[in-house]
């Protein structure tokens, strides 16, 4: 059985629908209500993520200054001995020899043919160059601490050229030995000493020091100063 009534309710429904979308439409609301809750954004422009440390910075490392070395000592690598040609076994110890009734020798006579070159036990500076009643020509070396002096004496001549303030190195030829002063011109030698220094540094005077155990290179290494 047809229901023509269902049919034109239907239809109308129909036609109120279109009626109202074409209404809105002309209106230019839209089909669909915003919220109004909703926040309306913008592309914004993300900056990148740091990048992890990939490298770890050390920190800067300040260098420490050198370590000083220690002053040097006669001993510190043995003083040459002094006349060329002349090794250990020809040298006597004459250092606590007496020499009158009154005192001790207090240094070396290191016996040589006269005109035998007498070398710089060590670097230093010639300090003083003195003639004298007993030691005749002779020569005061300072090393280079300050703190010791090494004594030349009896010399028959200066190296060419020498003077006081003259640097010299181990080994330089500073003069040749001889018999001048008290030496006995039949036995030439070398007279040699070692003295520590006063603080006031004065060339003519000092405490001395046996040389003997210092001469030889390394062999006086292990010789500590008194």
């Amino acid at each position: 059985m047809r229901r023509p009534g269902l049919w034109i309710a239907l239809i109308a429904v129909a036609v109120l629908v279109l009626v109202n979308v074409a209404w809105w439409l002309r209106q230019g609301a839209p089909l669909i209500e915003r919220n109004p809750t909703q926040v309306e954004t913008t592309d914004a422009v993300v900056a990148p993520a740091p990048l992890p440390d990939r490298l770890a910075v050390a920190p800067a490392v300040t260098p420490s200054a050198p370590p000083v070395a220690p002053t040097p000592s006669p001993a510190a690598d043995g003083l040459l001995l002094p006349v060329q040609g002349i090794t250990l076994a020809d040298i006597h110890d004459t250092f606590d020899e007496a020499r009158g009734s009154e005192r001790r020798h207090e240094a070396l006579d290191i016996m040589a043919p006269a005109g035998t070159p007498v070398v710089a036990v060590a670097d230093g500076t010639i300090e003083k160059l003195f003639t004298s009643d007993a030691g005749g020509l002779t020569i005061y070396q300072f090393e280079p601490s300050g703190r010791f002096a090494y004594y030349y004496a009896h010399l028959q001549g200066y190296a060419p050229g020498l003077a006081e303030g003259a640097q010299v190195k181990r080994g330089d030829v500073l003069g040749t030995v001889g018999s001048t002063g008290n030496a006995d011109p039949a036995a030439p030698h070398l007279h040699f000493a070692v003295f520590r220094l006063t603080p006031a540094r004065q060339w003519w005077t000092g405490e001395p020091i046996n040389p003997y155990p210092l001469l030889g290179g390394s062999r006086a290494a292990d010789v500590p100063i008194p």
